[in-house]
């Protein structure tokens, strides 16, 4: 069973310095809001919380022992079939709320040890629940295909036909029954095991920097990559450098391990490709990914190359060391909005594209829906977690004022408002395929980003905060498919046995040379850096979704530009379908079709453009 809410994105705590650097700034900023999750349950140990994971277990075994074995006979009626259907998303209704409630309760401060052990003691009973109905899926499989068509005409059951639907596209690669328990069972000291491995090293890694009191944790030194002095950029690059060296072999192991766990998997499920239960997973065939991924490494010359060359230049270099890939832009103005004029901004932007989703975007900021301010120990990062249909969705932030941060907001509340409209869906219909789950939040970002472009009148100012857009739109593009290709090729070598740090390196090194171009140094160290990428241990290959959706949005909004006839109402109607539509059903009212080069490049343009309109403006100088 597949718990169907998201709550992605956390990782390290930010160190205690970090926190009190940013706490800072906070004065300026102004009132802050942060969540109240009583909407979800008032407390760890209110009442609601020991009866709900009774009631669970309960509706489980209860399940077990009503359908187990007879499912296949249910089949043949309609309405009988839709109940046990309507009481399966009771259970992923309540295993979901009790699930979002402990990772929301934890991300809020990771450092309390009393909220870690909360939330691993609710995922085990979560997964010890969630055991006894494994059979659900297998045995809704086993319906043969007339007897489905006929029970469909019951209209109670027909409502869950685009679920059932895509639980039938998995058919061809389950197990019976008890090998699918053992795999689950399984997995909490197999692939969970090593991905805690890999997620408590790395939390435990610290980075001597020099002029720093003490050896930073990851994220602060990642930050410093961003740090307008050179010197600081160099010295956490290479203390990044020495600190994996140190640890390859682990990584290596754990890597090989992981590897090779989900090469059994797909053997014994009968997938092809190194990527085929990804792309089930997502609802994407593997040749609208493939032309995704081409289309990408054929305009790496006219992005990526082309804007770091030109990065370079402004930089005063030949050529960018690695280190300065994300440097700022000499000279950049930072101006700092308040929370009150970053929530202004977001509203007026969704507003000037429908009033709607400034209404629905404004529930998060006046009901507490949002976690704001920057605390010690809080996860840092950002996302919105849908938590379940019959609450509400909930977003962190970590608000430090930058122009950046109001992009971040106007993100995930995208992905709130997204989150909102699918709720009538349900349970099982409203969660999103990852590769549409990036459109609301990414064109919420884009209308943000044009309203702030509009009052930028400044050339310095503007031609920074377009660069920092253009960074950013390659870093979800190009970089993201240059990690999709590292783990191709990685996990394809796998197969023909052991892969030795120098390999990984080599592979590393190969395609994100290809990906950057020669306008950027790969210096010596960079070769281990791909050591700490997480979506390689915890999800592989779920890089391309952030690819998919940019481009995705980028094609979307040159139809808005376009003033396309009835897109907002297009757009609205796409939202609210969730997950219960395929992605080409989804874009055909659009006449958009992702299955063809032509739909990816129209996206890319949208990149291209804006690095043309810098270089126009380095013409004009």
């Amino acid at each position: 069973m597949r718990l169907q809410t998201r709550l992605n994105g956390l990782s390290t705590p930010m160190s205690a310095a970090e926190a009190a650097r940013a706490e800072e700034v906070a004065p300026a900023l102004g009132s802050m809001p942060e969540w109240n999750l009583a909407d979800l349950y008032k407390a760890p140990d209110a009442s609601e919380v020991a009866h709900d994971i009774e009631a669970a277990a309960v509706l489980s075994a209860r399940m077990k022992e009503r359908y187990q074995g007879k499912l296949t006979q249910l089949g043949r009626d309609g309405a009988a079939l839709a109940t046990a259907i309507e009481e399966f998303e009771q259970l992923v209704e309540i295993l979901g709320k009790l699930g979002s409630f402990a990772g929301l309760y934890y991300a809020a401060n990771q450092a309390d040890p009393e909220r870690a052990k909360f939330y691993g003691d609710i995922s085990e009973k979560l997964t010890a629940i969630s055991t006894d109905i494994i059979f659900f899926d297998l045995e809704l499989n086993q319906i043969d295909e007339p007897a489905m068509a006929n029970a469909l005409k019951d209209a109670r059951l027909a409502r869950y036909k685009p679920w059932i639907d895509n639980v039938r596209k998995e058919k061809p690669y389950q197990l019976e029954q008890k090998l699918e328990e053992l795999f689950h069972e399984k997995g909490q000291t197999s692939s969970a095991a090593w991905t805690r491995l890999f997620s408590e090293t790395m939390t435990a890694l610290r980075f001597p920097i020099a002029g720093e009191p003490q050896p930073l944790a990851l994220d602060p030194v990642l930050n410093l990559l961003s740090d307008p002095a050179e010197e600081k950029r160099k010295a956490a690059a290479e203390s990044l450098a020495t600190v994996f060296k140190e640890n390859v072999r682990l990584f290596t192991l754990i890597t090989n391990t992981l590897t090779k766990d989900k090469e059994i998997s797909d053997r014994w499920r009968g997938f092809k490709d190194v990527a085929d239960s990804r792309h089930l997973a997502n609802r994407v065939e593997a040749p609208v990914v493939d032309a995704l991924v081409k289309s990408v490494q054929d305009s790496y010359p006219k992005l990526s190359h082309r804007y770091y060359a030109m990065k370079a230049k402004w930089l005063g270099k030949e050529r960018l060391a690695h280190w300065d890939r994300n440097a700022p832009l000499p000279d950049k103005p930072e101006k700092i909005f308040t929370w009150l004029e970053a929530e202004q901004i977001v509203l007026g932007a969704f507003a000037g594209f429908a009033p709607e989703m400034a209404d629905i975007a404004k529930e998060f900021f006046d009901k507490n829906w949002i976690d704001a301010p920057v605390r010690s120990g809080k996860a840092p990062g950002a996302f919105s977690a849908s938590t379940v249909p019959s609450v509400h969705p909930y977003v962190l932030l970590n608000y430090l004022g930058k122009p950046r941060d109001v992009m971040t907001l106007a993100h995930e509340l995208g992905h709130g408002v997204h989150q909102m409209l699918a709720r009538p869906q349900g349970a099982l219909m409203a969660p999103t395929p990852l590769t549409l789950a990036e459109t609301a939040s990414v064109f919420g970002e884009m209308l943000t980003f044009k309203a702030l472009l509009k009052e930028i009148h400044d050339p310095k100012e503007r031609k920074a905060f377009l660069a920092g857009k253009v960074e950013d739109m390659l870093n979800t593009v190009v970089r993201q498919i240059a990690f999709y290709t590292f783990e191709r090729k990685v996990h394809e070598t796998r197969r023909q046995g052991e892969l030795t740090p120098d390999q990984l390196n080599a592979i590393w090194m190969e395609v994100q040379s290809q990906s950057l171009g020669s306008a950027v140094e790969l210096k010596p160290g960079y070769e281990v850096f791909w050591t700490y990428v997480p979506h390689f241990i915890h999800s592989p290959f779920y890089v391309y979704a952030y690819a998919f959706g940019d481009c995705l949005v980028n094609s979307l909004y040159g139809l808005y530009e376009e003033a396309d006839p009835g897109f907002v109402a297009k757009y609205f109607e796409m939202l609210q379908a969730g997950g219960s539509k395929h992605h080409s059903e989804l874009l055909a009212p659009f006449g958009l079709d992702a299955s063809g080069p032509e739909f990816w490049h129209k996206g890319l343009k949208v990149i291209a453009g804006m690095i043309d309109e810098l270089e126009a403006m380095d013409a004009n100088v």
